[in-house]
């Protein structure tokens, strides 16, 4: 008696026109598709944990005594301000520095203009204007980095070289970290509106026909409500360009420089990142000189994972949006 209840219940709650037999067959469906996807995401979690493991049972043998001839101490390797494969030299210090000013400063760039871009696409532009330019944003973010690359070393490159002379300052044919910082702007600029413009449409319109009607002008309204309302997704597109900015190998090691020491905060002198200074060693096949590259993705890994908890936790802080509200 209590089952033939409980099954009355769950036929009112999908409808007056649901029977017991569609009920069955919806609960089914619902416990196959729930099956199908937590076994992708288990998947999905045991490869990340399969390529950590094997990165870091690289990267770190190279410090262990069983190594042998070549090892490595990993203190000398943290806070060197030295890259010498040919003396075997491997700092990594000052290439973090490097890496972290890089793509904070593509950031600073680039975020700013991503949201504002995006509010003007979904709030202000007229509708063919807003769908020719959501296009745009869409491509732009399609393009291989080795294009955005050869673009960086045949256009950056060359402003760069005529800033350096308006300022007395001498550089290695344009490649320097002012050229990597443009590059990376230009680069993670179409993930960041891409996810801004996804976040403001999702801002429900009773919220901006509220604020409306309480005497707020359309630019206060998208200011201090819409992008309120929306920073979550905006924070979630900031996650996902820093992702980027400091992911990039191919296109950054084209107009890096890859200098050998540093830090350097000269925006004209030449850089180096842990991407770059992983794919310019990848053409040995063994040795230290190839070993040592998992101990830079090792450090990369961590510090994306720094940069993301830093992140979430500015969003927390501040707020996630309209489920906070």
């Amino acid at each position: 008696m209590r089952d033939s209840n409980e099954s009355s219940q769950e036929v009112k709650s999908y409808g007056k026109y649901a029977t017991v037999q569609s009920v069955q067959r919806i609960k089914r469906n619902d416990k196959i598709a729930r099956t199908i996807f937590t076994i992708a995401g288990i998947i999905s979690g045991a490869m990340i944990v399969l390529i950590f493991i094997f990165v870091f049972s690289k990267g770190v043998g190279v410090f262990l005594p069983s190594y042998g001839e070549g090892q490595q101490n990993l203190w000398a390797f943290l806070t060197g301000t030295r890259w010498r494969p040919d003396q075997g030299t491997y700092g990594v210090g000052f290439i973090i520095v490097n890496t972290i000013i890089s793509a904070f400063f593509a950031a600073l760039i680039s975020f700013p203009l991503a949201v504002l871009t995006a509010l003007m696409i979904t709030r202000m532009a007229p509708r063919q204007l807003r769908t020719v330019l959501t296009t745009a944003v869409e491509v732009l973010a399609a393009i291989p980095s080795v294009v955005y690359g050869v673009f960086a070393s045949g256009v950056i490159t060359q402003l760069v070289v005529k800033l350096s002379k308006a300022f007395n300052y001498n550089t290695a044919g344009g490649n320097s970290l002012l050229t990597v910082v443009l590059l990376l702007a230009i680069m993670i600029f179409p993930t960041m509106t891409d996810l801004a413009i996804s976040a403001i449409n999702a801002v429900p319109d009773s919220l901006i026909q509220g604020s409306l009607a309480l005497g707020a002008t359309p630019t206060q309204t998208n200011f201090k409500m819409v992008l309120r309302a929306a920073r979550s997704g905006i924070f979630s597109g900031l996650v996902m360009g820093l992702g980027r900015a400091f992911g990039e190998a191919t296109a950054v090691s084209m107009v890096a420089g890859n200098s050998y020491t540093g830090p350097s905060i000269n925006p004209f002198d030449a850089t180096r990142t842990l991407t770059s200074t992983m794919l310019s060693g990848f053409h040995e096949t063994s040795g230290v000189d190839y070993d040592i590259r998992f101990s830079v993705g090792i450090v990369l890994m961590i510090l994306i994972l720094i940069s993301n908890a830093l992140i979430y936790m500015l969003k927390r802080k501040f707020g996630g949006g309209m489920q906070d509200e």
